[in-house]
């Protein structure tokens, strides 16, 4: 085990809450403060770690995928720049609702219960009680609260908050904030679909071409991630390369180095377009150290994101709502001009003709081919100005398609005059 995997370990031993300081492990582990500081960097970027303003970094509960969408009541603070005035061992706990408390006492109640945010200005009457049914408080309008409330809310970790901002762009940002946090959730990352490794799935770097054999017999597999002794990745083998080896050769002379990896953090559209680019079936997945923990394959990533394709989207991307202005018609696509397309020049934006073309071959595909696509480049040829409130015709060419890959023409017409051409390049994902 490297140092650096040491201190990984060592950190994600610690309990939840606990102070993380460069300077300790550096003392407790007998390594270089510039490695510690490296190590608690990455933990920050696993999850296991996070800095709060005026705590420290502290020791976290690392959030599962199913939790991703739930934000922290730390991760509130610096989103509308507040002050903490209580509670701070509470700031890594997770919200999963806010509420405005913009009513009598006897109904703010009603809505307030563990792992709520309420949202309220100088009543401190409401404040202590959201406290007493675990909600967390943020008080609006930069209104300070009594030693009292301070008191209780240290006690029970539950933070305090003061904001500037006044109730409704409080609201705005954190309702803004969680949207975000569900569409992230929704993306596919390799963490999602990768498989484990077992001695039996991997090879060492000192066995020979017999140890392939062996392998390849009992679990039916060509390709193998290549370890050495402690699991970092150092290489690939596959059926292609155990051609040319002698029964006594070691699988160190033959293999594929440098491999090409992913981490769990990848996502899988990115694999997706690795493995078709670079014409490979198995990606390792180690962790920032190099350490093998699991693979894809293509079948898993192709199939993965045919099944992302058909679920329900919660979250709305830009290409998302300019998809709604799009109506599929038997001689192509229409296209509705509205104000929400157009540029500070009352024109139809330049980001909406391309995202008017990507949708435009995305659905010609899907249509004809039944495939899924990566766009690869794109090539605009002509744009014309075109007004508001006008109607667009879209007309897509197939120009070549291979197995993997199609080219594809681009035209958008307004009444009856060309207004947009493009070439495009992309992957097919079968």
């Amino acid at each position: 085990m490297t140092k650096h995997e040491q201190i990984l370990s060592y950190i994600e031993s610690l309990k939840i809450g606990s102070k993380v300081s460069v300077r300790k492990i550096a003392k407790d582990l007998a390594v270089s403060e510039g490695t510690a500081y490296r190590a608690i960097k990455d933990a920050g970027q696993m999850g296991l770690v996070t800095a709060i303003d005026r705590v420290g970094t502290v020791r976290i509960e690392k959030k599962s995928r199913e939790k991703i969408e739930q934000l922290t009541y730390g991760e509130i603070v610096k989103m509308i720049d507040g002050e903490v005035l209580g509670g701070k061992k509470g700031l890594n706990k997770t919200l999963t609702k806010f509420a405005i408390g913009a009513m009598e006492l006897k109904d703010v109640v009603k809505y307030l219960s563990d792992h709520t945010l309420l949202i309220v200005g100088n009543r401190e009457d409401v404040q202590m009680e959201a406290l007493k049914r675990g909600s967390a408080v943020l008080i609006s309008g930069g209104f300070g609260t009594s030693k009292e409330i301070i008191k209780y809310a240290d006690a029970h970790e539950l933070p305090i908050i003061s904001s500037n901002y006044d109730s409704y762009l409080v609201a705005n940002h954190i309702n803004r904030a969680m949207y975000n946090q569900q569409i992230r959730k929704e993306i596919l990352i390799v963490e999602d679909i990768k498989k484990p490794v077992d001695e039996q799935t991997v090879v060492y770097e000192n066995m020979t071409l017999e140890d392939y054999k062996s392998h390849a017999s009992q679990t039916g597999h060509s390709r193998f991630p290549v370890i050495d002794e402690d699991w970092h990745l150092v290489g690939i083998i596959t059926s292609k390369e155990i051609i040319k080896m002698a029964n006594d050769d070691k699988i160190s002379d033959f293999m594929t180095k440098p491999p090409i990896k992913v981490q769990n953090s990848t996502t899988v559209a990115s694999c997706a377009h690795m493995m078709i680019w670079e014409g490979i079936e198995l990606l390792p997945v180690t962790t920032s150290s190099k350490k093998l923990i699991g693979v894809i394959t293509r079948k898993d990533v192709l199939t993965a994101m045919h099944l992302q394709g058909k679920q329900p989207q919660v979250g709305e991307t830009i290409n998302d709502q300019i998809a709604k202005h799009i109506t599929v018609t038997q001689e192509g696509l229409e296209v509705q001009f509205t104000p929400m397309l157009m540029d500070q020049y009352g024109l139809l934006s330049k980001a909406v003709f391309v995202a008017i073309i990507e949708e435009a071959v995305r659905i010609h595909l899907r249509k004809t081919k039944k495939l899924e696509i990566l766009i690869e480049s794109l090539y605009i040829i002509y744009l014309k100005a075109v007004q508001i409130e006008s109607d667009i015709d879209v007309q897509c060419d197939m120009l070549n398609v291979g197995r993997n890959f199609a080219k594809l023409e681009v035209t958008m017409t307004s009444k009856n005059q060309k207004v947009a051409k493009a070439m495009i390049m992309c992957q097919l994902i079968d």
